[in-house]
């Protein structure tokens, strides 16, 4: 599948318009079926990233190998009738952030294992960052140090020995993957002589290592182009604030930018992102968001629908994993009790993604489908708790069905990435893939 990111990317300009692609980081099934209806109503290809944190060699935070990964795609998108073909697998932030606490040497040497794993389970889109520092490193790693990590991790990819080579993209971003969790007050935008820095010494130490031909397949660099959400608040894209990094863009050779943490922009900043050279748009949170907001709808709903002592009690459910294993929420949300709470619900950071594929909030999620599903949802309801699927259901467009008002919820958070993305595609319209379903 890196030929077809290769094309898309090299092609770009065609048609009198700027194309790029959207990444779909998540591993939760329901985000990936509604990331597959978009695909298949756009008729558009669909690349689906896992993080290290997500997926490696230990299983990560998901439980899952790269190939196991590889295997729920697959397996959800024959579910979906989307081709595999159309699939393209990623992998993001693959260096040795998992194992940052260890000494560098020993750090390193897992990390070249799992992008090994990436590489040989068919991720052909490996997104080299070596930019955190281990145990016995500086704070802040040098230029140099980063690109000599990145080579190692290339080298790894490349002993794979596959038909088909992967793409890379080098380069970090600045605040971590996943939300700041500081003001955004003073924001900054990548300085354009420090992404030809990073550019330039990487290509040098690439050469160094006789990896002349892998980097000719390093399509991308991420830098900040000014846009980033924290808990409460979202900064959102001014193009005059990138323009430098837009004017160095050509010096690249068909290069283009990645940018991260895109999630909850106005729909008018993914077209300009796009035009701009930002090609490739990553997005996560925002749909594990969107699929909370439609669950808990759903619950409200349930709470007038269902006798108290079989309802699936959801929200408390989430509150009690959440408070049963804190490491993923709590140093991240500030404030008191009632804040943390607040937060552990509501935050853009979405942190209660860790904590959907806990044994009892499957089962509370499992229970709140099988209640709902059962009886009919009134319009009266619909319209207190999800408006926009109300008038959805109203206008004969959406199925007044559970599951379908969730996977609405993410498609249409997904909505403007597409319209970015692949503006000259002839999408079908929602309504009509839904009541054609």
């Amino acid at each position: 599948m890196s030929t077809q990111l290769l094309e898309l990317l090299a092609n770009r300009e065609k048609a009198g318009h700027s194309r790029g692609i959207y990444s779909v980081c998540s591993a939760h099934p329901m985000v990936l079926r509604a990331s597959m209806q978009r695909a298949i109503a756009d008729g558009s290809p669909l690349l689906v990233e896992a993080t290290c944190n997500q997926v490696n060699q230990e299983g990560g935070y998901t439980g899952m190998r790269p190939a196991d990964f590889r295997e729920l795609v697959h397996r959800i998108a024959e579910e979906e009738g989307l081709g595999l073909d159309r699939i393209i697998l990623g992998g993001d932030h693959l260096g040795p952030n998992p194992w940052r606490h260890l000494p560098a040497n020993e750090a390193m040497i897992r990390a070249e294992e799992m992008v090994r794993e990436y590489a040989a389970a068919g991720f052909t889109k490996l997104h080299l960052d070596a930019s955190m520092a281990c145990a016995d490193d500086v704070m802040t790693l040098s230029n140099a140090t980063v690109a000599e990590r990145a080579a190692q991790l290339c080298l790894a990819a490349e002993a794979a020995g596959l038909r088909e080579r992967p793409v890379y993209i080098i380069g970090t971003e600045v605040p971590t993957p996943g939300g700041a969790t500081e003001s955004l007050a003073e924001l900054a935008v990548t300085d354009p002589d420090a992404a030809r820095e990073t550019v330039e010494v990487h290509r040098r130490v690439f050469h160094r290592h006789g990896l002349d031909a892998a980097w000719e397949r390093v399509v991308g660099l991420v830098v900040q182009p000014g846009v980033e959400f924290n808990h409460d608040s979202v900064v959102g894209y001014e193009p005059e604030r990138a323009l430098g990094l837009k004017q160095l863009l050509p010096e690249f050779g068909g290069m283009v930018f990645e940018a991260h943490s895109t999630d909850y922009q106005r729909p008018t900043a993914y077209a300009a992102l796009v035009q701009d050279g930002f090609a490739i748009l990553k997005v996560g949170p925002a749909l594990t968001f969107a699929m909370r907001e439609a669950l808990f709808g759903l619950a409200a709903i349930e709470d007038e629908l269902v006798a108290a002592g079989q309802r699936s009690r959801l929200l408390e459910v989430m509150e009690e994993v959440e408070l049963a294993s804190p490491k993923n929420w709590q140093g991240h949300y500030p404030g008191d009790f009632l804040r943390q709470r607040l937060l552990r619900r509501y935050s853009y950071s979405d942190r209660i993604r860790y904590y959907w594929n806990e044994p009892a909030a499957e089962v509370a999620v499992s229970r709140l489908m099988t209640n709902l599903a059962a009886m009919l949802l009134p319009e009266t309801l619909l319209s207190t708790w999800l408006p926009l699927d109300y008038d959805e259901v109203r206008r004969g467009a959406l199925r007044a069905e559970p599951m379908e008002i969730v996977l609405r919820h993410i498609r249409r958070a997904l909505e403007p990435y597409a319209e970015a993305c692949f503006p000259a595609r002839q999408a079908v319209r929602e309504g009509e893939r839904v009541l054609c379903a």
